[in-house]
């Protein structure tokens, strides 16, 4: 299968989060240019998060477990209009609750210098999940989550292999346990 998703069309922004130009999404990544993206926590109402594990197929960290849905802003969108049209692609879910913002991650390395807006809603399903997107879908309890990125940080700073959950999640889990769930 071709990942034809390497020539959509996104914005390259500066430090300010201000466009500066348009490339495709292959050469940008190729190029490491700072983009944006968006990423959506979807919460049960007994409090547990939705993570959905990427599909092997995806050209970056396949097979690892990450936020309940993520996608990049298209050129000429928005972070608001780019997070529900996420949900509907990658969960099937026209969402009833509000999308409420909690947070802009800055970009990094370890982000794929992405800007990246972090939403949360409440749904229990069901979900319609995009195969070609995504392998599988699982709740979690955030206790079990924290000891997960945890586990995984200590990965990373012993330089180990056996990374499970992407960076980026591990990075938007910390900030929303320090900021918005303490």
């Amino acid at each position: 299968m071709v990942n034809t998703s390497s020539a959509e069309l996104l914005d390259v922004v500066d430090a300010d989060d201000h466009v500066v130009e348009t490339l495709t999404r292959g050469e940008i990544h190729r190029r490491q240019l700072t983009h944006r993206s968006v990423h959506v926590l979807v919460f049960s109402d007994q409090g547990s998060l939705l993570l959905q594990k990427r599909s092997m197929l995806k050209d970056e960290c396949g097979g690892m477990w990450d936020t309940s849905c993520a996608g990049h802003v298209e050129s000429g969108q928005s972070y608001e209009e780019t997070a529900p049209r996420e949900l509907l692609e990658e969960l099937g879910l026209e969402h009833a609750k509000p999308l409420i913002e909690l947070f802009k991650m800055q970009p990094t390395d370890d982000n794929g210098r992405e800007f990246a807006k972090v939403y949360r809603t409440e749904n229990n399903g069901p979900f319609t999940v995009a195969a070609d997107e995504i392998d599988e879908i699982k709740w979690f309890e955030p206790a079990q989550l924290d000891i997960w990125v945890a586990e995984q940080i200590r990965i990373d700073a012993d330089g180990e292999n056996g990374r499970t959950l992407t960076s980026g999640f591990c990075e938007i889990w910390k900030r929303y346990r320090q900021e918005v769930d303490h």
